[in-house]
This record gives C-alpha cells, sequence and structure tokens, in this order.
C-alpha cells in the first residue's frame, strides 16, 4: 500500500538535523498553483510558484494563488526560488509572493525569467534575478542545485536536482520526451541516467497524462495539419492557443507564411510574450508577416490570421468576447476559428461554451477533438515508465495533477518495482520528511485557496463564494418592516423585493400576513427580542414559503425597524 496524506491535520514535528523537509503548496490535486517547499538546517528553497485558474463555481475570482501561510513569517529564510518554466501555473504567483519580500532571487532559465521580467513590471517589482543553463550547478546554502534540460510545450524549461544533507531530489517540472522537438532540444535522459547513477532519494515526476497508455504524440505532427486547414480556409482564420505557447505560435507563422498570409496578435499577454520570444530568438517571424491590431480591416480576409488568446473560454480573454460579440474582431460566417490548446479540467463547460457561441455565429470551429491541432506538453506513462527505470528512484512522490493522476503515476512506480511505502501519495499541505534514504509523511499543514478579486488578495473567503453562487443561481430577496415594540405591532411592510427570482413581487402578497402575524407571535412572546432575532423569524418564514411554493432558495436580507 502506497504512503497517502493523512486524513486530518496534524502538526509536524520539529525537523530533525540532517532531515530534509518537503511541503507542497499547491499542484497536488490539482493543475495549477505548482509551488514546494524544501527545508533543511533552517533554510528554505521554493521550487515554482503559480496560479490556477477559476472555475465556473468561483464567480467573480480572477486568480487563485499558493497558500502562503506556511511561509509567511520565514520570508527571509528563503534562499532562491526556482522556475522551472514559463507557464502561468509555474510562475503566476510569483508577484505576489516578492510582494512580501522583493529580494527573493527568481532562478531559471533565459525565456522562462524574461516572462517573469515583464510580468513583475507590470506589477512595479523589479526582481534579483539568476540566468541557469542546463547542466550548470548552484549552491544556495545548504541546498545545492542541478539544472537538467526536458522538453515542453514551451521552450527552456528544466528539471532541477537538489542535493542536501537530507538526501537528494529529482523534480521535473513539466516535461515530456518528444523526440523529435520544433527546437532539437530534448528532455536529456542521459544527464537523468547520471543522476540515477548518483542516487535519487526522491523523484517528484509530473503526472498530469500519467493515466493515458504509451508515448505523447509529437509536436511535429501539428504543422501538417495546420498547413491543411490553413490550405482550406477561405476567409479569416482565428487560431486560439496559450499566450507563452511559442512552438504552437510558430508552427501558425510558418502555415500563414506558406499561405501568404500576414498574422496579427490579439490579447495583451499574447503580444507580450510573443514579443520576448523574437527578441531572444525562441520565435522565428517571417520578414514582414506581423500586422498591428490597428491595422487589420486593410487586410483581405482570405490573407489574415489572428493568433489570440482564450483557448480554456476565459471570461474576459479575446477569444470568449468574440463569441459574445463584444470584441473589435467579429466572427463572420466562413471564418475558421482552430482552438490548438487541450482543455484543462475543469474548463470544459467554457470551453464548449465559447465553440457553441462560434458556431452560431457562422465560424468553422476546429478543436483537437476534430483534428490533430494541438498535442499535450506533458509525459504519457510509457515515457514516465522510461524514467523510473532509467532513474531507479529510492522513494516517489507524483506531482503536478489532480488524484486520478497522481495514484495513477504512483502504480507505474510500482510496477517498476518499487515498494510500496516509498511510494507517496501527497496533497497540497503534506509534510514529507527525506533522511537516509527514507522518505515518509510526518503531518500536514492547513493550505487553503487563496482568491485575487480584482485589486484585492485573500479577502474573498469560501463564504463569499457561497453568496455569489446563491445569488448566481437562486436570486435574491429584500424584506423591509417596521414594528412598535409598545403596541406588539407592525406598523409597516413588510415590503418584500425580489431580483433574479423570476417572478413579479405580486407573487409575495400572500405571504405578508404570515410575516405580520410570525412578528407579532414573536414580540407578544419576547417583548426584549433582539432585531437581529427578529429579523431571523422574518427570513424563517419568507425561506419556507418560497422554498415550498417557488422550490427557490434566494438569498434573504431581512430588515426589521423600530417605529
Amino acid at each position: 500500500m502506497t504512503q497517502n496524506a493523512l486524513p486530518v491535520l496534524t502538526t509536524p514535528p520539529p525537523l530533525p538535523s540532517g532531515s530534509l523537509r518537503i511541503v507542497p503548496l499547491g499542484g497536488l490535486g490539482e493543475v495549477g498553483r505548482n509551488m514546494a517547499v524544501f527545508e533543511i538546517a533552517g533554510k528554505l528553497l521554493v521550487v515554482d510558484c503559480g496560479v490556477l485558474f477559476p472555475e465556473e463555481t468561483q464567480p467573480g475570482v480572477d486568480l487563485i494563488l499558493p497558500d502562503f501561510s506556511y511561509i509567511e513569517d520565514r520570508m527571509d529564510d528563503i534562499l532562491a526560488v526556482v522556475l522551472t518554466h514559463g507557464h502561468e501555473d509555474h510562475i503566476g504567483a510569483v508577484p505576489y509572493l516578492l510582494r512580501r519580500r522583493r529580494d527573493i532571487p527568481l532562478v531559471g532559465s533565459q525565456l522562462t525569467l524574461a516572462l517573469v521580467e515583464a510580468k513583475l513590471a507590470e506589477h512595479r517589482i523589479t526582481p534579483v534575478l539568476r540566468v541557469v543553463e542546463e547542466g550548470q550547478v548552484l549552491d544556495f546554502g545548504p541546498f545545492q542545485t542541478e539544472f537538467v534540460a526536458v522538453n515542453h510545450s514551451i521552450p527552456d524549461a528544466l528539471a532541477v536536482f537538489i542535493r542536501t544533507a537530507g538526501g537528494s531530489v529529482l523534480h521535473t517540472g513539466d516535461f515530456k520526451m518528444d523526440q523529435l522537438p520544433l527546437d532539437g532540444r530534448i528532455t536529456d535522459l542521459r544527464h537523468f541516467a547520471r543522476l540515477g547513477e548518483e542516487g535519487v532519494d526522491l523523484f517528484m515526476a509530473d503526472s498530469t497524462n500519467a493515466d493515458i497508455p504509451g508515448f505523447t504524440t509529437a509536436e511535429k505532427e501539428i504543422g501538417p495539419t495546420l498547413d491543411r486547414l490553413f490550405g482550406q480556409a477561405r476567409k479569416r482564420i482565428i487560431v486560439a492557443s496559450f499566450s507563452s505557447h511559442v512552438h504552437r505560435v510558430q508552427q501558425v507563422l510558418d502555415a500563414a507564411h506558406h499561405h501568404g498570409r500576414k498574422v496579427a496578435f490579439v490579447g495583451r499577454s499574447m503580444v507580450r510574450n510573443m514579443g520576448i520570444a523574437a527578441k531572444l530568438g525562441y520565435l522565428d517571424v517571417p520578414p514582414g508577416i506581423l500586422v498591428d491590431m490597428k491595422n487589420i480591416d486593410d487586410i483581405p480576409d482570405h490573407r489574415l490570421v489572428l493568433m489570440s488568446t482564450g483557448s480554456q473560454g476565459e471570461p474576459m480573454a479575446a477569444l470568449s468576447r468574440m463569441a459574445n460579440g463584444d470584441h473589435r474582431v467579429q466572427v463572420n460566417a466562413g471564418d475558421m476559428v482552430i482552438l490548438a490548446s487541450s482543455l484543462i479540467p475543469g474548463n470544459e463547460n467554457a470551453v464548449f461554451r465559447v465553440i457553441n457561441g462560434l458556431l452560431k455565429l457562422g465560424a468553422n470551429v476546429v478543436h483537437k477533438g476534430t483534428a490533430k491541432v494541438h498535442v499535450s506538453g506533458h509525459a504519457a506513462a510509457g515515457e514516465l515508465l522510461y524514467c523510473y527505470n532509467i532513474i531507479e528512484p529510492l522513494n516517489a512522490m507524483p506531482v503536478h495533477g489532480e488524484t486520478r493522476h497522481l495514484i495513477a503515476n504512483g502504480n507505474l512506480a510500482l510496477e517498476t518495482g518499487m515498494e510500496p511505502q516509498s511510494v507517496i501519495l501527497a496533497d497540497n499541505g503534506t509534510v514529507v520528511d527525506l533522511a537516509g534514504g527514507v522518505a515518509k509523511i510526518v503531518g500536514q499543514v492547513e493550505v487553503g485557496f487563496v482568491y485575487v478579486d480584482g485589486s484585492s488578495v485573500g479577502e474573498i473567503t469560501e463564504v463569499d463564494l457561497k453568496d455569489r453562487r446563491i445569488l448566481g443561481e437562486e436570486g435574491f430577496i429584500s424584506v423591509i418592516t417596521v414594528v412598535n415594540r409598545s403596541t406588539g405591532k407592525v406598523v409597516s411592510g413588510p415590503e418584500i423585493h425580489a431580483r433574479g427570482v423570476a417572478e413579479d413581487d405580486s407573487v409575495f402578497d400572500d405571504i405578508v400576513p404570515k410575516v405580520n402575524a410570525a412578528l407579532e407571535e414573536a414580540i407578544l412572546a419576547k417583548p426584549d427580542h433582539t432585531a437581529h432575532q427578529l429579523q431571523q423569524v422574518v427570513r424563517r418564514v419568507i425561506g419556507t414559503w418560497v422554498s415550498r411554493k417557488l422550490r427557490r432558495r434566494p438569498m434573504i436580507i431581512p430588515v426589521v425597524l423600530e417605529a
């Protein structure tokens, strides 16, 4: 049986001398918010600091951050933050961490740090950057880090090998084993093998595709599909992808160039990221192919490609706004829209809503389900098995994925011969100690969701979200009543007003006498009832009636005033 995270909150013991402690603050049981904290000899090393994007059950939320409370009082102990690559679910929360201490060194590849630096500029933070390359070794106090080239859906991704007195850890970040990558940079299995020969005490591997058999399709197979679709299109082409997917954008530029089309980047993050990628040489832009969004009306439809954000159905992203008809780009009948990305779990409804909206406008929508327009950036089961056999770790702790992904990854480790007690299935906040080649769960710390809502960070609670869901789904009823305690009578009201209940206010005429009777009975029984207690009487009467009569459970706000 594999080790499982403790079911109840258990305060971990003090860290024994010479032991390495690992605490994931995000990325386990979810796809996003990736962040892990390593501790030894009183010092901390952080790997990744990403965001999670909200689901439909979290209305009004812009981003979800890792919970920093575990390290809130230990900011000065953080020696560095290692960033494995430049996707938002690994770098998006860096500005919020650096608000607490701005001089924490950020360590990563050239492209990764360039994307982070641009993001931090929007927050008016000038970071301390340390650019590293594969094969490089850096010491941070009691931590020695060594960086390994890995292939992913963004250039310059790195795995990190961490050596400490308590043991060694290989953290893959996000990776796959594409043997024919567009940029020629493969996952360095020889480097993995050398680390395996040295000895890997704990292997923390990407789990996202662990439940998919075989091997992930090569990126190069997407190019011919895009070229064929571009050849078929007679009007505009709109391609939606992640704003950091440099490889996909390169393929779009190549196909557009081949078919004599111009390309305009749509969406602030797309413009920013591709500008950075081109400047650093990661994106090869054919001369004269790019046009500014301001000038797209001068380009004939059959000569234009729009490279857009919004492939996940994000409400404020460009593609969603196009589907809703509130973007400057109006989707017309005959336009081809290509969703060149995978579906992040939880986004399915939002994406299909966008697809339906585009279809209603007459667009020809192409997505992963109808054509090979996207391949995953994550290792499938066959690739992970290779890694386990090459590295031969003493312990495994699957990371990055929903629970089903983590379990599938753990089962792969067992298939390669690892002992069940050496495979740790953890959750966010699980505390794992490593010493003498043995990794074990020693406790659980509280890790919650930190919501970014406009300019507020961490102010929104689960109660607030529940209220928002009720308001959005069930509606709102206000009840204002004036009573005279000396007479025990209701002298005015109740005035009942409803919003979002789909009924005319006159429907509440039947309940007015019952509210009055309940209030007068309550005052008669106990003249010193507080206003709050009287309001609760109103809420119970209205709530019971609305539930039975209208089959709704709206938010009810009663106000009882005294004459």
